[in-house]
């Protein structure tokens, strides 16, 4: 059954490297790589869609925003390479759920257990904002992410983007509110739990401490069962 997980998931990353249904993301992508800032000169960029990155068994599903032009762009892993990722590696690092606490690129060494990280939007969108059909092209490759990942119970979604899409891919109806700490039981029977987006707007300012953010994975292990 793994073995067919990782055959699934394999496939769905296939698609998603491939995809050029968002002419807009596709150009920013492009326009990203080639004039990147200079810590990152000379680099060679991913420049493509993100697939998601994790344990095939994984009990928990991380979703945030959309990928970053200089961080999942640039190393083609979800969630690597900028302070937003370093936030949230660390924390998944003191949740037990990852090997190591920085995440830097392809080949840096990190597994994650129990865990699979994912943008709801798989390339980067101009100033971070993606459009509603932009997330909407994407969803395709979330249900097939999840439906390939047949343990994961609870989704924790970062950021009310991330919320709204994980409740419209789940029909989630009404459509509950986001806010940080919420929970809702999805049709499929998985949890959605809301956290904010560890983000440096977020952490410079206190709305998201650091605190907080183990506290979210830990009720993401307790709803698993794995506390």
């Amino acid at each position: 059954m793994s073995d067919n997980r990782s055959l699934r998931l394999a496939r769905t990353a296939e698609r998603i490297v491939a995809c050029e249904r968002c002419p807009r993301l596709v150009a920013w992508r492009q326009e990203a790589a080639a004039s990147p800032p200079a810590r990152f000169a000379g680099q060679a960029y991913w420049a493509r869609p993100v697939p998601g990155h994790g344990d095939p068994k994984a009990r928990i599903y991380v979703l945030a925003l959309a990928t970053a032009a200089h961080g999942g762009n640039r190393t083609g892993r979800a969630l690597t390479g900028n302070a937003t990722a370093d936030r949230l590696t660390a924390a998944l690092h003191r949740a037990g759920l990852a090997n190591r606490p920085t995440s830097v690129d392809r080949g840096d060494g990190l597994r994650l257990t129990g865990a699979w990280t994912a943008s709801a939007v798989r390339c980067p969108p101009p100033a971070d904002r993606p459009t509603a059909e932009e997330r909407d092209a994407c969803l395709p490759y979330l249900t097939a992410e999840l439906d390939a990942l047949a343990d994961v119970a609870v989704i924790v979604t970062l950021g009310a983007f991330a919320w709204d899409a994980a409740a419209l891919q789940g029909g989630l109806r009404p459509r509950p509110p986001f806010r940080h700490g919420a929970e809702a039981l999805r049709p499929d029977g998985r949890t959605q739990l809301a956290c904010y987006h560890p983000g440096r707007r977020n952490t410079s300012t206190g709305l998201l401490t650091d605190a907080m953010l183990d506290a979210t994975f830990r009720r993401a292990l307790e709803l698993c069962g794995r506390a």
